[in-house]
């Protein structure tokens, strides 16, 4: 269902899929399950890259590493509110990133603003995203909305 999804939009740029095991580190190490949509998505295909180069969707080894990093890097818990009840997977190419909410679990897809640390909701679900961000023609298609 993902790949169709995604491979309606010409140039949209599709991985192989994850293997079971990497999302169950995700989810041991963040301590939180990966949303079902997401986990079904990247058992389709570890990411989907939109025509512009943006991330939508990241592998699940990005996914791991960034929600790691934001969470255990002392400089950014002196800047920005905690990202724990979040898990990102994915990004604008500008420097926002996409991520649901895990605490409490939410369905929603909302995005983080790097520079002024809002979250704010912007898809009722990750298909919903997913063809909002592929059909858009920049970066911040969620802004205009």
């Amino acid at each position: 269902m993902w790949r169709e999804l995604a491979e309606e939009f010409p140039g949209t740029g599709l991985k192989g899929p994850a293997v079971p095991e990497a999302l169950d580190r995700i989810e041991e190490r963040l301590g939180q399950l990966v949303p079902s949509a997401l986990r079904e998505l990247l058992l389709e295909t570890d990411g989907i890259e939109d025509v512009h180069g943006a991330e939508s969707v990241w592998s699940t080894e990005r996914i791991l590493e960034v929600n790691a990093s934001f969470r255990s890097q002392a400089d950014l818990r002196d800047l920005y509110m905690p990202f724990d009840a979040l898990m990102f997977f994915g990004d604008n190419g500008g420097g926002d990133q996409f991520a649901f909410v895990r605490t409490p679990e939410r369905d929603d897809v909302f995005v983080w603003d790097h520079e002024t640390d809002s979250r704010t909701w912007v898809a009722p679900s990750l298909a919903r995203y997913l063809r909002s961000a592929l059909e858009s023609d920049g970066e911040d298609w969620y802004r205009n909305g």
